[in-house]
């Protein structure tokens, strides 16, 4: 329980604030890229481990990882496609529909995501007839989107990029950003980027995990290179304050085990009044104590006391002669693999819808990742479900597992046998 207190040897600054960052969050050890998955040919080569250990700012609070490595050399190439979650592309329809509706989208308006994927989410705008345009550094995966008639630039965003755009094609009316405010180590060029290409009227939605829910529901496993931020309402309204950006509307979502939805405006657009929403929030993240240091400081004996849960599970269903398998390679299993010393001698493989995974390994861990057919022939006692916050579609997927008494396993917040 100690640990936060432990100094961390680290000539550092807080992203947000930049007051010097020295206390540490959780430590989690040497972990490798989360989405760096090994080929057959690899399999004999040394890999690149990096520290995977969390801090938290004593003045702003945001808890962060250091930049061990740039987002060029995680996101150029990457393994993560958004379509192959069937939940994931109904959330981005349902947010498409709800934002013509609630902003009055047409032909005349204009939207850009940042990190726009395999454009999972702008299809949808595509086939309403609202124009658009994804920004996605990773070339593999814009091409994706490119071939599927939806107009994707590949590129970083940050404010120098803003300036372009903000010309050509002109300053949207909706900036969309799901599960990239925390991938960016940049965070205040990041923002002020938005904040630059952003027309006068126009408004910034974006998705992330909530810091309360990881905090809460023991989700350590979230916690990869790829994600250099952690974040709370109070963080994020910091952050945007100190760009003349208001967050005038929040949701609270069920995705990624819990995360928020922000709507911001520039300051100065107050014809979009703050709702009572945001100082709900606001108000409850401080009566849970996120505001002050104290709050933070038993996460990490949380996250060992569920490592060893696991590993008992783990340990008692081998020496009963279970086999124990995997469903899916998500970058939060990758943590949770890693830093468990989770291997063949526990796991006998792994599961992905994804055929870009499928034939490869699990970086560090090199459990081999198979076609979900392989379930149906081996059938094993258990399934461990790494994408533990997609276990309900899994579970329907999967379901005929129950046919020869097999049963689901979720790690995360403490080991259940469903």
């Amino acid at each position: 329980m100690e640990t936060i207190n432990t100094p961390v040897a680290a000539e550092t600054s807080c992203r947000s604030c930049s007051a010097p960052l020295s206390r540490s969050f959780v430590d989690l050890g040497m972990s490798p890229l989360c989405e760096s998955f090994i080929g057959p040919d690899q399999l004999d080569s040394a890999e690149a481990f990096f520290p995977l250990h969390a801090l938290i700012c004593d003045s702003c609070l945001l808890v962060q990882l250091k930049e061990y490595v740039a987002p060029q050399n995680i996101f150029s190439e990457y393994a993560y496609f958004s379509s192959y979650s069937d939940s994931w592309v109904e959330h981005a329809r349902r947010y498409c529909n709800a934002m013509i509706e609630r902003f009055q989208l047409g032909a005349d308006s204009l939207v850009m995501e940042i990190a726009s994927n395999d454009g999972y989410l702008l299809q949808h705008f595509v086939a309403a007839g609202v124009p658009c345009l994804g920004i996605e550094p990773a070339k593999n995966v814009a091409a994706v989107a490119v071939a599927a008639g939806i107009p994707t630039q590949v590129d970083f965003f940050g404010s120098a990029l803003a300036v372009q755009l903000a010309q050509t094609p002109g300053q949207p009316d909706i900036i969309v950003g799901n599960n990239v405010l925390a991938h960016v180590p940049q965070l205040n060029d990041f923002v002020l980027g938005m904040k630059t290409l952003l027309a006068p009227t126009g408004v910034i939605t974006l998705e992330f995990p909530h810091l309360l829910q990881l905090m809460q529901h023991n989700q350590f496993d979230t916690i990869y290179h790829e994600h250099f931020s952690y974040l709370s309402l109070q963080v994020v309204e910091q952050c945007f304050s100190r760009h003349a950006l208001t967050v005038f509307d929040v949701e609270e979502l069920t995705t990624h085990g819990g995360s928020l939805r922000v709507y911001v405006r520039h300051a100065q657009h107050d014809a979009l009044a703050v709702t009572a929403a945001v100082s709900a929030l606001r108000e409850r993240e401080q009566q849970l104590g996120l505001g002050s240091l104290a709050a933070y400081q038993d996460f990490a004996q949380q996250v060992i006391e569920t490592k060893h849960k696991l590993l008992s599970f783990l340990i008692q269903a081998k020496a009963d002669g279970k086999s124990v398998v995997g469903y899916g390679a998500p970058g939060k299993g990758n943590t949770l693999l890693n830093y468990c010393g989770i291997r063949t001698d526990f796991l006998d493989y792994t599961v992905d819808r994804s055929p870009h995974k499928q034939g490869l390994f699990t970086p560090g861990t090199h459990i081999p990742i198979k076609h979900p057919d392989e379930i149906l022939r081996t059938q094993p006692d258990y399934v461990l479900i790494l994408p533990w916050n997609l276990a309900d579609e899994i579970c329907e997927q999967m379901a005929v597992i129950r046919e020869w008494g097999g049963q689901f396993v979720i790690p995360i917040p403490e080991v259940r046998v469903l």
